[in-house]
């Protein structure tokens, strides 16, 4: 593996371009850590590259179990870099908003362990079937079996939808087998098991025990803490803050803590609450006019009833012989439905 050059690193340049064209206050906590992470990893390697890859021979064989951990952050190139921290700003700010932050750190690190063990099956696997020993000394190194791993989730999460690989619309939920295969045709150079090991962790978290695992163990490590995250407030251009509470836990959990519900009911029986929703909704339904015109002439036409009403009332006491409904004023109808939302109002008013 050759030692990536140190002209400038167009690469890079793009990223952080692309970084603040979002906003770092736009991207969640452990997003912008994993980004940072892989940049000064990128800037300042902690070994060469061919010290850091990953293979069954370096690994397995002569023990070098650290590679595990340094191989998915560090990159062969700028442009490297580039690509996979592109695709991880993306499916980071999708994922991070509905896991959680604390919770989406750790499937990062579950997933950067998985995928190279993973990735090791596979290569000694093809080497033990095909009797072919060079597949033991592929070496790998980058963050992309993460991130096939990322977007079997992202899929999960959003089903539906096209997307667009080489110019041909592909369901979601095979867009990750569709990329998978471009890739490999498009640069043969990229390493076929290491992609492929990321789909399978992600399907392992998605439709396998890995997600239930993950839970027990951080009930485990947690010693019965609940595990928060963040739960994010919007507004037009994105994230602006990031309380430190997740409404739910840990996702899959249920939360224990007694919540304060007179906060949303302000005290009311369910009788009362009730009276509420219903007062509020009749309400609603009358002030449906779509123009203050309209509205001018909903009010008019409310004070020609009541002025019919009153009317015929006096008709009523003045003259004991009639007790025929008098004929409403000129122009003035009221359906049924706006008679029968006045008649509940009166009802209510009068209770």
């Amino acid at each position: 593996m050759q030692r990536r050059s140190r002209g400038i690193n167009t690469g890079l340049i793009l990223l952080l371009s692309q970084i603040f064209h979002v906003g770092i206050s736009n991207i969640p906590p452990v997003t912008l850590g994993t980004l940072i992470l892989n940049i000064w990893f990128f800037l300042n390697p902690l070994k060469p590259l061919f010290e850091s890859c990953l293979s069954v021979e370096k690994c397995y064989q002569q023990k070098d179990w650290q590679r595990l951990l340094l191989s998915p952050f560090h990159h062969a190139d700028d442009w490297h870099l580039y690509f996979n921290m592109a695709s991880m700003l993306w499916k980071g700010i999708n994922l991070e908003r509905r896991l959680g932050s604390r919770w989406f750190a750790y499937v990062i690190v579950t997933f950067s362990l998985l995928t190279g063990v993973v990735y090791l099956f596979l290569e000694f696997a093809l080497a033990e079937f095909m009797d072919e020993p060079g597949f033991r000394r592929n070496c790998a190194v980058g963050f992309s079996g993460v991130l096939f791993a990322l977007k079997v989730l992202n899929n999960h999460y959003c089903p539906g939808g096209f997307a667009n690989i080489l110019g041909f619309p592909v369901p979601n939920r095979f867009a990750c087998w569709a990329e998978l295969v471009a890739i490999h045709f498009i640069s043969p150079g990229t390493s076929f098991a290491g992609h492929l090991a990321g789909i399978l962790v992600g399907l392992m978290y998605t439709h396998g025990p890995l997600k239930k695992i993950m839970k027990k163990c951080a009930g485990i490590f947690s010693s019965n803490m609940h595990y928060y995250g963040h739960q994010y407030q919007f507004n037009s251009s994105g994230y602006s803050r990031y309380p430190d509470y997740y409404p739910y836990g840990q996702p899959g959990y249920s939360e224990d803590i007694s919540r304060n519900y007179d906060a949303y009911t302000a005290g009311l029986s369910e009788e009362e609450q009730l009276e509420r929703a219903l007062r509020a909704s009749l309400w609603d339904r009358g002030s449906l006019a779509s123009t203050p015109r309209d509205r001018q002439g909903h009010r008019r036409q409310e004070k020609m009833g009541e002025a019919a009403t009153d009317q015929k009332r006096l008709r009523g006491h003045g003259q004991p012989g009639t007790s025929g409904p008098s004929p409403p004023p000129y122009g003035f109808h009221l359906s049924a439905e706006e008679e029968m939302r006045r008649q509940r109002l009166r009802r209510f008013d009068h209770q």
